[in-house]
């Protein structure tokens, strides 16, 4: 990928896509791979916000059964396994444990009736040839064998326990990156730290937008016959410059994850409710129970999702220390043997969501359900769309319904879509297992660790050797690190050294990578970018302050 913004000013595009996160990620893809024309500008990097925030899980859709929702559940399951397929080194089918309780809906015969109706929904999930992509069928298992499984967890009413697969994604934020490689490899023009800062509008037609270059702080214009607002939180940020008051009816909840220096679980993910009960209405635990998912990730667990009303300044978005410490009694009430404390906390997740009311009784957010596609043209304001996405899983199929849209709007017949059967970048692996053996023993002869062999396809899928043409020699582990970023300054524009260490590669997503690490880092990327020294200070200082760490640490290193 290349920062081209000279290309950004030089045509009228079919389709300019604000917002660079997981929804604007896919539909550039979407487009391009449909042949139109597409830019994409993103005031940050790309996927820093809400997309980087997430609980690493793609949901089949099981939880819609309470609602007979078999509509949404066909979707999520259909995009689980199209994930699977186009992105199979980042998605990898997960085990899910739910303790039953007593006879009622929480009961292991409720359980084992919504499971085998799963498994009819989704008849056809593993059509994939690729074994190690499969999901097998539900079933329950006995009192005996969930306490063995889950020790230390309530027996009062405990009667056994629910198992079925969903899916998890290795590396959220690589994801993302993955699908604008793909976009940009079918002709989109996408550029990181250009803000949109007005529209370019004529009467009742918007035309563009103006946007400042955020490292150079220039200024120019985009043009495009349809402008797409995917910008998440922000959304009715940007629609605040348009001349005519537009808006999306959503409000905004604060979400919360947490990742742990050890994992509570090795081999399940596994379901608790809470019944912590909290006075503070703004903090993220409110009163009432709440469905915990607990995660083995990367050799961690990662624990969600804790949601709150949130009504200010997007910009001003933080997790407070409050609200940390609220969420992990809740864990600790929830599942008393995990003894969280503090400092356990290796890295805290956090994102806005979209709303549609509030709950009475207890304060909470209710969470908007469905994704939503606003045609401004229907409120008198042309070339102006806006997009709300609700669900990280279903990304790409909203992208291309979203196309779809697009072309009946604009009364000429779509091309089929085929994003859904081609491989995005990384992704062409067509039996993951046998590609990642195969890779460690050639790699291995050549001197490269199996752990670091698994991590760089784990992280880059088949694009690994992309990573290697920047390898100097096989002898040294940062040597590795160093090709990385390379590779990422080169062919990802990593600016930042935050966009290295928590989005281009996996030193950082999971928490702090030392400071070795980071020292080692900001010096290739001083060296490559020609920072100065107060630059490479103040790039240190942002990733230590990401994890709380103070200056003083910064100071006695360099």
């Amino acid at each position: 990928m290349e920062r081209n913004l000279t290309e950004l000013t030089n045509q009228v595009y079919d389709v300019l896509v604000i917002g660079g996160g997981i929804y604007g990620a896919t539909l550039a893809r979407e487009a391009s791979l449909r042949g139109l024309s597409v830019a994409l500008v993103e005031k940050n990097d790309f996927g820093a916000a809400t997309s980087a925030n997430s609980l690493k899980t793609i949901h089949g859709g099981l939880r819609y059964l309470q609602n007979a929702d078999f509509k949404r559940m066909r979707e999520s399951i259909h995009e689980r396994t199209t994930l699977m397929k186009i992105a199979p080194h980042l998605i990898h089918p997960l085990p899910v444990l739910i303790p039953t309780y007593g006879h009622g809906l929480k009961g292991k015969e409720a359980l084992s009736v919504a499971l085998a109706v799963n498994d009819l929904v989704s008849c056809d999930r593993n059509r994939l040839l690729d074994q190690q992509k499969h999901i097998p069928n539900g079933g329950v298992i006995s009192f005996e064998k969930c306490l063995e499984l889950l020790p230390g967890i309530s027996t009062q009413g405990l009667t056994g326990g629910a198992i079925f697969h969903d899916a998890q994604v290795y590396n959220s934020e690589r994801l993302t990156i993955s699908f604008l490689h793909s976009a940009h490899q079918a002709g989109a023009s996408l550029a990181n730290y250009v803000e949109v800062t007005g529209f370019i509008q004529n009467n009742n037609r918007i035309n563009g937008v103006t946007v400042t270059d955020k490292l150079t702080e220039n200024q120019f214009d985009i043009r495009a016959k349809t402008v797409i607002n995917t910008c998440g939180a922000w959304v009715n940020k940007i629609l605040g410059m348009v001349n005519q008051q537009q808006r999306s009816p959503f409000g905004l909840a604060k979400a919360m994850n947490l990742v742990t220096t050890r994992p509570l679980f090795e081999k399940y993910a596994v379901g608790i409710t809470s019944k912590n009960s909290s006075a503070d209405s703004d903090a993220i635990v409110n009163k009432g129970s709440r469905f915990l998912f607990i995660s083995p990730w990367r050799g961690r667990s990662i624990i969600g999702t804790e949601y709150a009303v949130y009504s200010q300044d997007p910009d001003n978005f933080q997790i407070t220390e409050a609200d940390i410490s609220q969420f992990l009694a809740a864990i600790n009430q929830a599942y008393p043997p995990a003894k969280l404390k503090r400092e356990e906390i290796s890295f805290v997740h956090g994102g806005m969501l979209p709303t549609t009311n509030i709950n009475s009784k207890t304060g909470e957010p209710i969470l908007a359900k469905h994704y939503q596609i606003f045609d401004h043209s229907q409120t008198g304001l042309l070339g102006l769309i806006s997009v709300v996405g609700v669900k990280y899983t279903t990304a790409r199929d909203v992208a291309e319904k979203v196309v779809n849209y697009l072309f009946k709007s604009l009364g000429k017949k779509s091309p089929k879509s085929v994003s859904s059967v081609t491989s995005i970048y990384g992704g062409e692996i067509e039996n993951f297992t046998d590609f990642l053996q195969n890779t460690i023993v050639e790699k291995r002869s050549k001197g490269l660790t199996e752990l670091r062999i698994r991590r760089l396809v784990y992280t880059y899928g088949s694009a690994y050797p992309k990573v290697l043409n920047y390898l100097e020699n096989y002898e040294s582990e940062w040597a590795i690190v160093k090709a990385e970023i390379l590779h990422a300054i080169h062919q990802e524009m990593a600016y930042k050294l935050s966009d290295v260490i928590f989005r281009r590669t996996e030193l950082g997503s999971a928490g702090y990578p030392g400071d070795e690490t980071i020292k080692f880092c900001a010096e290739v990327m001083s060296k490559e970018l020609s920072w100065s020294s107060t630059k490479l200070e103040e790039e240190v200082q942002e990733i230590k302050n990401k994890f709380g760490i103070t200056s003083a640490i910064v100071a006695s290193n360099f």
